[in-house]
């Protein structure tokens, strides 16, 4: 058992961790915030009740303030840091997510001060994986599983950010070195979260949302999971690309793209029916015309677009499904170039679908609050934030200075919040 000095010292940590004041964890509890002051000062005890509300309030395992021999709680920065040498490197980088992180933990913080419990809903799926195949099946089996259990049938999903926000994971862009497409954290203090290369096209930061979210529901025992070019052959990264492959693209819904068409059958299939005279079963080998099942850029270029993807995606989707052999997969990675500016005419010369090896590009860079996913991470902030006005948990200075965070004018913002207060 731990000492009453050393409950009180990981008590002081636990909340420095969830970057909360002494006033603000006292309002939780109901008790002056000299009383606290003494509990972390060791010179009051804290009683069981008491105990209890701050292992939720911190979403601590109870073990960390019982035990002996548990270690302090880590700031998520300094997790990153050791995930993410860049940080130290490039001072854009490490800026970008220590500011993202700073804003994840506001959020949890919020989310404690309201009473919500920060733990995810979404299923944990971890297993073990026994080979390259396992891990691929695993990630197309729960793919499945998971469009089943969020009711999204077959269609294309509107948006990957907000579909992961309101899992409870948070979600935002940040400016991370080009060979990091995606960074999944799991920490008690943000509770589940990602960060996607802000420098990548929108449709290749769908895919790595989409990678990421896999992590969640398989990875989250790992604090940190930074999907890499250099790490792409390990078995967690094969699970993660065949869940995102299968989760954006479902097997029924590709083959119904492709039916529109007339394609995707057998050149040669059989057809049964009734004799309705005979009260027998009747049928007859229907032949398609030569070529006429044959897979074109055209058709996965429209793919692509359909389920917004990048043109690679579609390509290596159709062959995971046996619609196209690997030479013919080979020949339509060929013509990348030729359906790129085909997408491009369909669409409206805008570029949706990448060239060659080339992510998708926006028609200007990424910057502050206009990329999805950080439109969908400031709306979840702002709601919080008015929310925790509205019932007095938190004051006007840190309502301000939440919206000095998230660059929003902040008469406007206090006239909302207090707009939500009752009269």
């Amino acid at each position: 058992m731990t000492s009453a000095a050393q409950l009180a010292e990981r008590l002081r940590r636990a909340r420095e961790a969830c970057g909360m004041t002494q006033q603000q964890v006292a309002d939780a509890l109901r008790v002056p915030r000299t009383a606290l002051s003494k509990i972390e000062g060791g010179t009051r005890a804290v009683s069981t009740l008491e105990l209890t509300k701050l292992v939720d309030l911190y979403a601590f395992p109870t073990s960390y303030f019982l035990a002996s021999d548990d270690a302090p709680p880590e700031d998520v920065a300094q997790v990153l840091l050791r995930a993410i040498p860049e940080m130290t490197r490039d001072p854009e980088v490490g800026n970008a997510l220590r500011f993202g992180a700073a804003l994840y933990r506001e959020g949890a913080s919020l989310r404690r001060l309201l009473g919500r419990r920060a733990e995810p809903i979404v299923p944990d799926y971890s297993a073990s994986m026994s080979s390259t195949s396992d891990a691929i099946r695993q990630g197309e089996n729960i793919a499945a599983e998971e469009r089943r259990r969020l009711g999204l049938g077959d269609v294309p999903i509107s948006s990957m950010a907000d579909l992961v926000g309101n899992q409870g994971i948070w979600v935002s862009g940040a400016h991370l070195p080009e060979d990091l497409s995606g960074v999944f954290v799991s920490h008690a203090t943000i509770g589940l979260g990602m960060f996607l290369n802000r420098r990548h096209g929108a449709v290749r930061r769908r895919f790595a949302c989409a990678h990421e979210y896999a992590h969640a529901l398989f990875d989250r025992g790992r604090t940190v999971t930074a999907s890499r070019r250099d790490n792409a052959s390990e078995r967690s990264e094969t699970r993660a690309n065949a869940f995102a492959a299968a989760f954006l693209m479902p097997v029924e819904g590709v083959a119904r793209q492709l039916g529109r068409d007339g394609k995707g059958h057998p050149s040669r299939h059989a057809r049964t029916f009734l004799d309705v005279a005979n009260d027998i079963a009747a049928g007859a080998v229907v032949r398609e015309r030569s070529g006429s099942q044959r897979i074109t850029y055209a058709d996965a270029a429209e793919l692509a677009l359909h389920f917004k993807v990048g043109f690679r995606a579609a390509v290596w989707r159709l062959e995971s499904l046996k619609h196209t052999s690997k030479a013919e997969s080979s020949a339509l990675l060929a013509q990348s170039e030729v359906a790129h500016r085909y997408a491009r005419m369909l669409d409206g010369n805008r570029p949706t679908v990448g060239a060659a090896s080339q992510p998708v590009r926006d028609s200007s860079p990424d910057s502050g609050w206009k990329a999805g996913h950080d439109r969908a991470l400031r709306s979840r902030l702002v709601r919080l934030a008015i929310e925790a006005f509205r019932q007095e948990v938190i004051s006007r200075g840190r309502l301000l200075d939440i919206g000095r965070k998230l660059d929003i004018d902040e008469d406007e913002l206090l006239e909302l919040a207090w707009a939500a207060r009752p009269y």
